[in-house]
């Protein structure tokens, strides 16, 4: 059995992601818990993605526990050990002005979550992809200026780019 771990699943960017391995015949396990109605209020709750994920989504598994609770991620990644092919990380607390409001929930968030689990992958699967996606609010609008082609599988930048191979 092949498995999918994407934190912030029912976020944007998780959403896709479930449904995307999902459809390639991996086992989803989403991990969220709903942080985005404590950062922006009750209308930002991910609930009914959560809800509409496991609803179409054949053998989702659903976690709703805080990235920040290392023993949680260490026993959810052990009890998939090898099985895991691919995290897929994309929660986080993005806002700013949130930030500036709480900063250590902030890092504690994006920093502690983050190392939880890598090391989880390191000591579990570590041949394992992981795949860290982040918020426009730490590139602003660079990635935008980009000179990309697009691959078969993936985009690329021009080869004579500063930041190409």
């Amino acid at each position: 059995m092949a498995v999918a771990v994407i934190t912030g699943s029912a976020g944007l960017i998780g959403t896709e992601a479930e449904q995307f391995f999902a459809a390639r015949g991996l086992d989803v396990v989403g991990i969220d818990n709903d942080m985005r109605r404590q950062f922006f209020g009750k209308e930002a709750s991910t609930i009914w993605s959560r809800q509409r994920l496991e609803a179409e989504l054949v053998g989702d598994r659903h976690c709703d526990f805080d990235i920040r609770d290392q023993s949680a991620v260490l026993e959810l990644f052990r009890r998939f050990g090898k099985d895991v092919e691919v995290v897929i990380h994309t929660a986080a607390q993005p806002s700013h002005d949130w930030a500036a409001k709480v900063p250590f929930v902030d890092f504690s968030i994006n920093a502690t979550g983050t190392l939880n689990l890598l090391e989880a992958t390191r000591q579990c699967c570590p041949e394992a992809c992981f795949i860290f996606t982040s918020t426009n609010k730490v590139y602003r609008d660079t990635p935008n200026r980009l000179s990309l082609v697009e691959q078969s599988t993936r985009w690329e930048l021009l080869e004579d780019h500063p930041y190409g191979r």
